[in-house]
């Protein structure tokens, strides 16, 4: 007991809460005592009543019928010895026995001022009839009751508070172990907690368990520790930040845009060193001024202050500027800049300043006009494209609407450029536009427009025409000026063109449809014998529309299975045995009828089609040279034509091959006959192309030579195996000295360089005798058989006796 005032002194100096706690606990459970004694006192107080009442009970129930009995035989010593019986029960002080009519007999003596209870009942004599013979007041005093009443009270109080005190303290003992003791580590902690010991974590010296880390104390600790490890975190996050902004600060002084800072009023505040760079302008004296006004020239200043207006209303309005600008240098050098203009805000989203990034594109709208221009006009010949043509093809009839006036649409084609090329090579063919072009220009007056459209194609538009005939007159001057020959490869050639000509709106009063009708009569010029011009007419319109129809069907022919081979032999001049046949081919529409190659082989060359349709040719042939065998038993070679675009295609090799391969036919049985054409023009691809064939057996020739430009010089460099005479010299062989000279003459360089010789359109037998006469290897024609479909020609195989054994 001595210890207690000492621990609690230092329960309020070193834990005040503990001294609230305990002083909470104490007032609280004195209370709680209080009402539980007093509850526990009031009940045995009203039990000590009841038993006192319980007790008057049994002396009614146990003396009244004895006290009548004594009282009705007058037995008084009797009756003495019974009140005195009753009288010496506990707490019972007093008697007062009432006897019938009015006297009385007392026993007993209460304390004045004693608390005390009274029982009264009446003694009746039970007999035949009941007779009260008087009543018993029974008094019982209550002192006792109060003395043990006290004497509790003392007890239960007493122990009570030891109780209570003594659970308090042994409840804040434990309280300080487990709670106080942890909280002042915890203050203790937070006290000395700072950015320099950060590192070190919050710990209690309690251990670590699951339920001690779910706790109270074990999540303060844990949101401390958080705490910490969050500020750690944000330190070294500032610090980073610290370190970006650093690093930032570098980037945009060593940016390779020029960055501009300006305050809320538009002054320069800071600039980087690309901005010196790619403006001249030194840092400190363009710092304080708007930077629309940084040069010294006033008029320079003066005209931009409508710009950075502008751009000023459309930050404020949009949030940013983006655009172009033609800016200058300090020494007066105009460029062009890239600026993006936008504010720099405040965490309320007010505007405090503005950033200005600006990049130099000079270079980029260099390259811009390039392609503008490339984009616009043609690159080989510098005029307008088809795009910008149109353009200006829709302008000029808009303009001839409100002037009521006439325009003239010129379609231009070059004949026979497709020859020049593969004869001469590309770069001829390239040097023939860019001359062709310019002649075209020199006939135009200004407000003329002259576009190449592609290949060959030229296009003229004629505006503020008063009437057809003027474009007749431009037409007869480009013919004019197409007359002297072009010097092309160190050769004079000459080129002639073929020009269709439209009017608006005689004709249309549609752009796209003039071009349709100047196209048409294009066409009809070229059917009038080249060199000459053709005004459209209605009637042209079918004969276009008959060429659209007949490429539209060509290019489903293949699929419809319309195209076929005809097939016509190859002869020993000497014997007049069968050594080959060559196929052509022919196409059978069901609406057309059959189509002769002369009509729609140029149509396919112009369209491509000739490629795929060249495919199937080998692929045909060489299926027939192997049905030949298998019906003959002879081997019979097969010759097949190749257009030069079909030629120069990157898959013609492989297609060659494929049809050889899954035929199982062998390369020496398959001829490829080449035109003289494709020779001159003597590229390295051809070359290739023509040993790369020798090389695997294929067997090479000449077709129709003579006909084109004198190809004597490159038969040498070529592996060809054979040389085809064209018919045009044939066919005059008897009549024309001439012509039977140079027969004789190619037969003879032919054999020189190891060349066989064939003769085409043979139709005379004194034509064979002739050939025979000279030396000539085979030949075919119609003396010895027309071109016959597959079937026909089986049938000619068997009926044949000529066929070599």
């Amino acid at each position: 007991m001595p210890k207690l005032p000492s621990r609690f002194q230092r329960f309020r100096s070193g834990s005040p809460l503990s001294f609230r706690l305990l002083a909470w606990i104490l007032l609280f459970s004195s209370a709680f005592t209080l009402i539980a004694s007093a509850i526990q006192i009031y009940s045995d107080y009203s039990k000590e009543l009841s038993q006192i009442d319980s007790r008057m009970q049994q002396v009614e129930s146990g003396y009244a019928s004895s006290l009548a009995r004594s009282l009705w035989a007058l037995d008084q010593k009797l009756l003495q010895t019974q009140m005195e019986g009753i009288l010496s029960l506990p707490d019972i002080v007093h008697l007062r026995l009432g006897i019938e009519p009015d006297s009385e007999l007392v026993m007993g003596k209460i304390r004045r001022g004693a608390d005390t209870k009274s029982h009264q009942f009446d003694v009746i004599h039970e007999g035949n009839d009941e007779l009260k013979l008087g009543d018993l007041t029974v008094t019982a005093n209550l002192d006792r009751v109060y003395q043990d009443l006290k004497i509790k009270i003392g007890i239960i109080m007493a122990t009570q508070f030891l109780k209570t005190f003594f659970v308090s303290i042994l409840i804040i003992i434990i309280f300080q172990h487990f709670v106080t003791r942890h909280l002042t580590t915890m203050a203790n902690y937070a006290k000395d907690l700072s950015l320099k010991n950060l590192g070190t974590p919050l710990t209690l010296d309690r251990s670590d368990t699951p339920s001690h880390r779910s706790d109270e104390i074990g999540r303060v600790t844990e949101a401390i520790n958080q705490m910490r490890k969050r500020l750690n975190d944000d330190m070294i996050r500032q610090e980073k930040d610290a370190a970006e902004i650093h690093k930032f600060s570098k980037a945009i002084e060593q940016s390779p845009s020029s960055v501009v800072m300006c305050d809320r009023q538009w002054r320069v505040e800071f600039v980087n060193q690309k901005f010196t760079q790619l403006t001249g302008f030194n840092p400190k004296s363009i710092i304080g001024r708007h930077p629309g006004a940084l040069s010294d020239n006033h008029i320079e200043n003066r005209d931009n202050r409508h710009l950075w207006q502008s751009i000023r209303l459309q930050v404020q309005r949009v949030g940013v500027w983006q655009g172009e600008v033609n800016s200058v240098r300090r020494n007066g050098e105009r460029f062009w800049e890239q600026l993006i203009v936008t504010p720099i805000k405040d965490a309320a989203g007010h505007a405090t300043g503005y950033i200005i990034l600006g990049e130099d594109i000079s270079i980029r709208k260099r390259y811009e006009q390039q392609l503008l221009r490339q984009a616009n006009y043609d690159i080989l010949t510098g005029l307008p494209n088809r795009m910008l043509a149109l353009d200006r093809l829709k302008l000029a009839l808009a303009q001839a609407r409100r002037e009521n006036s006439m325009v003239g649409v010129m379609f231009l084609d070059l004949d026979n450029f497709k020859h020049i090329n593969d004869t001469l090579g590309h770069d001829a063919g390239d040097n023939l536009l860019i001359e062709a072009a310019r002649r075209i220009s020199s006939c135009l007056r200004g407000t003329s427009t002259v576009a190449r459209l592609g290949g060959d194609e030229f296009l003229v538009i004629l505006p503020g025409l008063t009437g057809p005939e003027s474009s007749s007159q431009v037409a007869e001057r480009i013919l004019e000026n197409f007359t002297p020959a072009y010097a092309l490869n160190g050769q004079e050639v000459f080129v002639t063109t073929s020009i269709g000509i439209a009017i608006f709106p005689t004709d249309s009063d549609n752009s796209g449809t003039l071009l349709q009708h100047a196209d048409a009569a294009m066409y009809q010029a070229k059917h009038q014998g080249k060199s000459s011009y053709a005004h459209f007419s209605p009637e042209m319109s079918e004969v276009s529309h008959e060429r659209l129809q007949m490429e539209s069907r060509m290019r489903r022919a293949l699929e419809l299975q319309e195209f076929e081979l005809y097939y016509q032999p190859i002869v020993d001049t000497t014997t007049g045995e069968l050594r080959a046949a060559e196929a052509l081919l022919r196409w059978n529409n069901p609406v057309m009828g059959m189509v002769m190659p002369d009509r729609f082989i140029p149509l396919a060359e112009e369209t491509g089609l000739i490629i795929p349709i060249g495919v199937w040719v080998l692929e045909q042939a060489c299926l027939a040279a192997k049905g030949w065998k298998e019906s003959t038993g002879q081997d019979i070679g097969i010759s097949v034509n190749v257009s030069p675009r079909q030629f120069r295609d990157p898959g013609f090799t492989k297609a060659v091959m494929g049809a050889l391969s899954n035929n199982n036919l062998a390369p020496e049985r398959l001829e490829l006959e080449i035109t003289e054409r494709l020779l001159l023009d003597n590229s390295i691809e051809t070359a290739d192309i023509l040993r790369e064939l020798d090389r695997a057996g294929i067997r090479l020739s000449v077709d129709d030579f003579g006909t084109g430009y004198s190809a004597l010089s490159y038969l040498k460099s070529y592996p060809f195996d054979t040389l085809k005479i064209d018919k045009s010299f044939i066919q005059d062989v008897m009549k024309e000295p001439e012509d039977a000279a140079l027969v004789r003459a190619i037969i003879n360089m032919a054999h020189s360089l190891g060349l066989a010789i064939v003769a085409e359109g043979v139709e005379e037998e004194s034509q064979t005798y002739f050939l025979k006469r000279e030396g000539c290897d085979f030949a075919q024609g119609f003396f010895y058989s027309h071109p016959l479909p597959a079937g026909e020609f089986i049938e000619w195989l068997k009926t044949n006796h000529r066929i070599p054994t």
